[in-house]
């Protein structure tokens, strides 16, 4: 037998290891550490489960029985509906505030600058007593001509109910928010997108509407769903004015049955179950607008699979 013929029938040595070495083969470690403190975790979370739902100083009857009422879902019905009223006023004012803080417009910038300052300086629930107690300040509410004659007036406490002062509290704080959220969500647009945009001769509104602000909802998807989220339990506050959200609902309850705990998981479990659809809901829109990102991604590492596959394929040859 010849020494070629010697070759190919036994591979060197080298080959072996490169094979061994062929990323083609690799798998994943089997990890017991890791499926231990899985274990234990699940464990542990099994058994305060269990304890909670056996301990009977929850008043888990009284949970379900008053869960669905009329009255708690009335309060849930204005919950939501605060939520959806201020977060929509809010992301409508924070949109312009953002604009008028990065333009080039002194007074503008200002003006934004100063309202984002103070409602973001001076707690939520301050400015819902303010709001409430505004006829204390003005009795009248009047459009005027500066030192002039006033065009029209209202009577204050007539503009200003529990809602309405609920609507204003929650929105306009939410907006000082939503502004500077929108202004790093635009700031993190390339400045070449606008550039391009100025070269084509489009008006900054277009360039707005139709090139940065769809690229820079990534950025600005997840903070507004935690902002969101926020709002959910911060229309909470609006029951120190009387106003009939969940909260208020549930502690009219306990207020007459005297059952604070079975009616504050009432509260406990509605909020936990509009947070988590909110927070599917966040996930779906943040893939949404990701899909791009996403898809680049995806074409590279098919592209990194393509090469490693390439190079396994020559490295039995280059060793020979």
């Amino acid at each position: 037998m010849t020494q070629s013929n010697r070759t190919m029938a036994s591979p060197p040595k080298g080959d072996a290891e490169a094979a061994l070495r062929d990323v083609a083969n690799a798998h994943k470690p089997f990890r017991t550490d890791r499926w231990l403190l899985w274990g234990i975790t699940l464990l542990i979370a099994a058994n305060f489960l269990f304890i909670v739902a056996h301990n009977e100083n929850f008043g888990w009857p009284t949970v379900a029985q008053w869960f669905t009422e009329k009255t708690i879902l009335r309060g849930l019905y204005v919950t939501l509906g605060l939520t959806v009223v201020a977060m929509a006023i809010g992301v409508v004012i924070g949109l312009l505030l953002a604009i008028a803080r990065m333009s080039n417009d002194r007074l503008a910038s200002s003006l934004a600058g100063l309202y984002i300052w103070f409602f973001r300086g001076t707690p939520l629930l301050v400015q819902l007593i303010f709001w409430y107690n505004l006829s204390t300040l003005f009795p009248e509410i009047s459009i005027a001509i500066p030192f002039g004659p006033t065009l029209v007036s209202w009577n204050t406490n007539d503009l200003i109910t529990p809602m309405t002062a609920a609507i204003a509290g929650l929105a306009l704080n939410e907006a000082a928010y939503m502004a500077e959220i929108i202004r790093g969500g635009l700031l993190s647009v390339d400045k070449g997108q606008i550039e391009t945009t100025e070269a084509f001769g489009m008006t900054r509104a277009r360039a707005l509407w139709r090139i940065i602000i769809p690229q820079a909802m990534r950025s600005i998807v997840p903070p507004t769903g935690n902002q969101l989220i926020s709002m959910i339990k911060a229309t909470s506050l609006v029951s120190v004015i009387a106003m009939a959200d969940l909260l208020y609902s549930v502690q009219a309850v306990y207020n007459r049955t005297f059952e604070v705990i079975p009616m504050l998981m009432v509260a406990v479990i509605w909020y936990l179950f509009i947070t988590s659809i909110l927070n599917v809901g966040q996930g779906f829109i943040e893939r949404y607008y990701g899909r791009g990102e996403r898809n680049s991604a995806a074409a590279v590492k098919k592209q990194e699979k393509v090469v490693v596959a390439e190079i396994s394929a020559l490295a039995p040859e280059g060793s020979k």
